[in-house]
């Protein structure tokens, strides 16, 4: 119960600021942010309650923390992935270089 005002408000949900991260790392959308912390009954987190939840941690909506945060993270996760795969394709490990590198194939006439 609020003593200011007498009245009886929920509890302020406090997710785990390590696991949000690494979903949002995943790309995932809030949509799924929301299935991924859902209660024990199986109910999904509510979507304004997670941007409010971004805005107390974070001082900023969910939107505009993936905006900032969720895209770079993405990138260094689909890198890391792209890494890892080109010492098992050699066509990865090719793309990585001409793209990352700046090498090219040299095509004599």
């Amino acid at each position: 119960m609020d003593e200011k005002t007498n009245t009886m408000r929920r509890p302020t949900i406090d997710l785990n600021e390590k696991t949000f991260n690494d979903l949002i790392g995943l790309g995932c959308s809030q949509e799924e942010i929301c299935w991924f912390f859902r209660d024990n009954t199986g109910k999904s987190a509510n979507i304004d309650t997670l941007s409010r939840w971004c805005k107390r941690k974070y001082g900023m909506t969910f939107q505009e923390y993936f905006r900032q945060n969720g895209g770079m993270m993405l990138k260094i996760s689909i890198r890391r992935n792209q890494l890892a795969l080109s010492k098992k394709s050699a066509v990865m490990a090719i793309f990585l270089g001409k793209n990352y590198l700046g090498q090219r194939d040299n095509i004599e006439v």
